[in-house]
């Protein structure tokens, strides 16, 4: 017999939570859960999958320096806003009556949306609730908090109201108390489900020597215009590049990189068979961000990776500390950032030896999610069928 899930997910600014929260979806309903995603960021083209059943809220986005929720015109969210999504997402809740409540990201993030996840956990706890499970989904490295008391308010609230927390690492690789200081205080409550990943599958379109990306590309115009220069000093020695800018990246940059491309550089929006275009270049130059590092693991290719640090952000930058430790990427801080060295570190990429498969964490962390939920249901049926 199936069990359902509604899983929510926020994005606020990139689309690395959708892109990772509907790869975990995509893997419970191949496991045999009843599977609906709420999204309630901005509308993204081709996210989440269209296979998915998706009730989403009203759009809510980040405020420039993450000061506050804006509406999909930037505009300062009101309260009758917020109320409306609260109350859409109350009513998804009692309508889907799910077995389980997967929550993305919150409560070791997501702050903002306290509003509406409060109230939400408070019903699913009732003790007339149908939902059996409430579950925190995260990715294994997280944006480390400054203050105790918020450490102090994220362990409370989880051990109030959840039942497990899925961590999408290895342990072996990046474990979780190395960014949240009071991992002990839920040990109990830890699942690590192996980073979240998919095959490369079939590449649709032209392959490339060398592949930049910028995940989602809402930070990553500084990347993409030292790569343009980096190209046009290679003057094709190293062979094709290929800039895919992300879906968000500035519709001025994208324009200015196109118009001042060179020969040989190709300038993509995004492309649906990126994970093939990665197992077919020679070096992928990215951010560093979970996605793609994640496709680029699966690839199995050369990699070099500028981490992004603005405003005190520190994920990416642990991660790729981490792989190039490993040796499975090379690490140029932004710091360090300009077109020659760009340069320089994609030919050292390129004549490196390939990543050794023995030294990569743990992936197909979707499935292994499916296996957790199913055993804490208590259901052989579901979770394993991959």
């Amino acid at each position: 017999m199936s069990a359902s899930v509604l899983f929510y997910v926020q994005h606020l600014l990139g689309i690395g939570h959708l892109a990772r929260a509907g790869l975990v979806a995509k893997a419970l309903a191949q496991a045999g859960f009843d599977v609906t995603l709420v999204s309630g960021g901005c509308p993204v083209p081709g996210f989440p999958p269209p296979t998915l059943k998706n009730v989403a809220l009203p759009p809510l986005a980040s405020a420039e320096g993450f000061s506050g929720l804006v509406d999909e015109n930037g505009r300062p969210a009101d309260e009758a806003l917020l109320a409306r999504r609260r109350d859409l997402l109350i009513e998804t809740w009692r309508r889907l009556a799910p077995d389980v409540l997967l929550i993305e990201a919150w409560p070791f993030g997501r702050r903002q949306m306290r509003f509406e996840l409060l109230p939400l956990v408070a019903a699913a706890r009732a003790p007339s609730s149908p939902t059996r499970l409430i579950a925190a989904s995260v990715r294994d490295i997280l944006q480390e908090k400054r203050k105790p008391e918020r450490i102090a308010e994220t362990v409370d609230i989880l051990r109030e109201n959840f039942d497990v927390v899925i961590v999408h690492g290895d342990p072996r690789f990046v474990p979780l108390e190395t960014t949240f200081p009071a991992a002990d205080a839920i040990a109990d409550m830890v699942r690590y489900s192996g980073i979240v990943s998919a095959p490369p599958g079939e590449l649709q379109g032209a392959a490339a020597d060398i592949v930049v990306s910028a995940g989602g590309g809402a930070a990553g115009a500084q990347l993409m215009l030292a790569a343009l220069e980096a190209a046009r000093l290679d003057q094709g020695a190293s062979g094709a590049w290929l800039l895919v800018t992300g879906p968000n990246m500035p519709a001025e940059i994208v324009e200015r990189l196109t118009r001042e491309r060179p020969p040989g550089v190709g300038i993509e929006r995004h492309r649906h068979d990126f994970r093939a275009l990665l197992a077919h270049c020679r070096v992928s130059v990215s951010q560093g961000g979970y996605n793609t590092a994640a496709d680029v693991l699966e690839a199995r290719c050369r990699a070099l990776m500028v981490p992004f640090d603005a405003g005190g952000e520190s994920e990416q930058t642990r991660r790729a500390e981490a792989l190039d430790a490993r040796g499975l990427a090379r690490l140029l801080r932004p710091a360090d950032l300009t077109p020659k060295r760009l340069l320089g570190e994609v030919r050292a990429a390129r004549a490196a030896p390939p990543p050794c498969d023995e030294k990569r964490p743990q992936l197909g962390g979707g499935a292994e999610s499916a296996r957790i939920l199913a055993q804490r249901l208590g259901n052989s049926q579901i979770g394993n069928r991959q």
